[in-house]
């Protein structure tokens, strides 16, 4: 899964991808967490914004008194399922990250990784969205990560998120042809457990 992330700079790590960013500030987020609001590219007819929605999409069948909201999505099953094959379909959009967290258990504990491109580029986690709400799209985790996570959110090269944003071509189809990039990792402070937490200090290897 993907329950945790970092994002930094944004408004300038988009400025020759996007056309406008919207509403969005150019500030660090070195723990960015489900419901808050988080940069993520969309495409319109005359071209690609920045722009901010919530982390976590609400079913419409959904109670939200006793619902969580999802933060993540199959890919094997997202052109299935009520609740994503319509979003898939008509409502895709990228988040943009320098790197995620994830935790592996050994017996009674959790200890954080933090997973990034091996090339140090950005990341671009596919995702889908629903009104003012999206959530991230994952996959099985590559040979290099099962060690850390089963699984991994879906990861675009910038050479792919217009093929991914392009309603006219099956995005189920495109991200399971896509090349994904190489990824490396490394063990980091337990202080990223905390959400309020949130400085560089979080993605230094511990």
């Amino acid at each position: 899964m993907c329950g945790r992330y970092v994002v930094t700079n944004p408004v300038i790590k988009t400025q020759k991808i996007v056309k406008k960013a919207i509403n969005v500030q150019n500030i660090d987020n070195y723990n960015a967490h489900p419901y808050q609001n988080l940069p993520i590219i969309k495409k319109y007819t005359n071209g690609k914004t920045l722009e901010t929605l919530k982390w976590g999409i609400n079913p419409p069948w959904a109670k939200k008194k006793d619902y969580k909201p999802l933060i993540n999505a199959r890919i094997e099953t997202i052109d299935e399922k009520v609740t994503f094959k319509k979003l898939i379909k008509f409502y895709r959009c990228v988040v943009i990250a320098d790197g995620y967290y994830e935790w592996q258990r050994v017996e009674n504990k959790k200890i954080p990784y933090y997973i990034f491109r091996k090339d140090k580029k950005n990341v671009y986690l596919a995702g889908i969205f629903q009104e003012n709400e999206f959530c991230i799209i994952t996959q099985k985790a590559s040979t290099i990560l099962k060690k850390v996570h089963e699984r991994q959110p879906v990861i675009l090269n910038e050479q792919d998120i217009n093929k991914y944003l392009n309603l006219e071509l099956n995005g189920f189809e495109v991200l399971n042809n896509i090349i994904y990039p190489e990824l490396d990792f490394y063990k980091v402070s337990t202080e990223v457990n905390k959400p309020n937490n949130n400085d560089n200090t979080l993605i230094k290897p511990a």
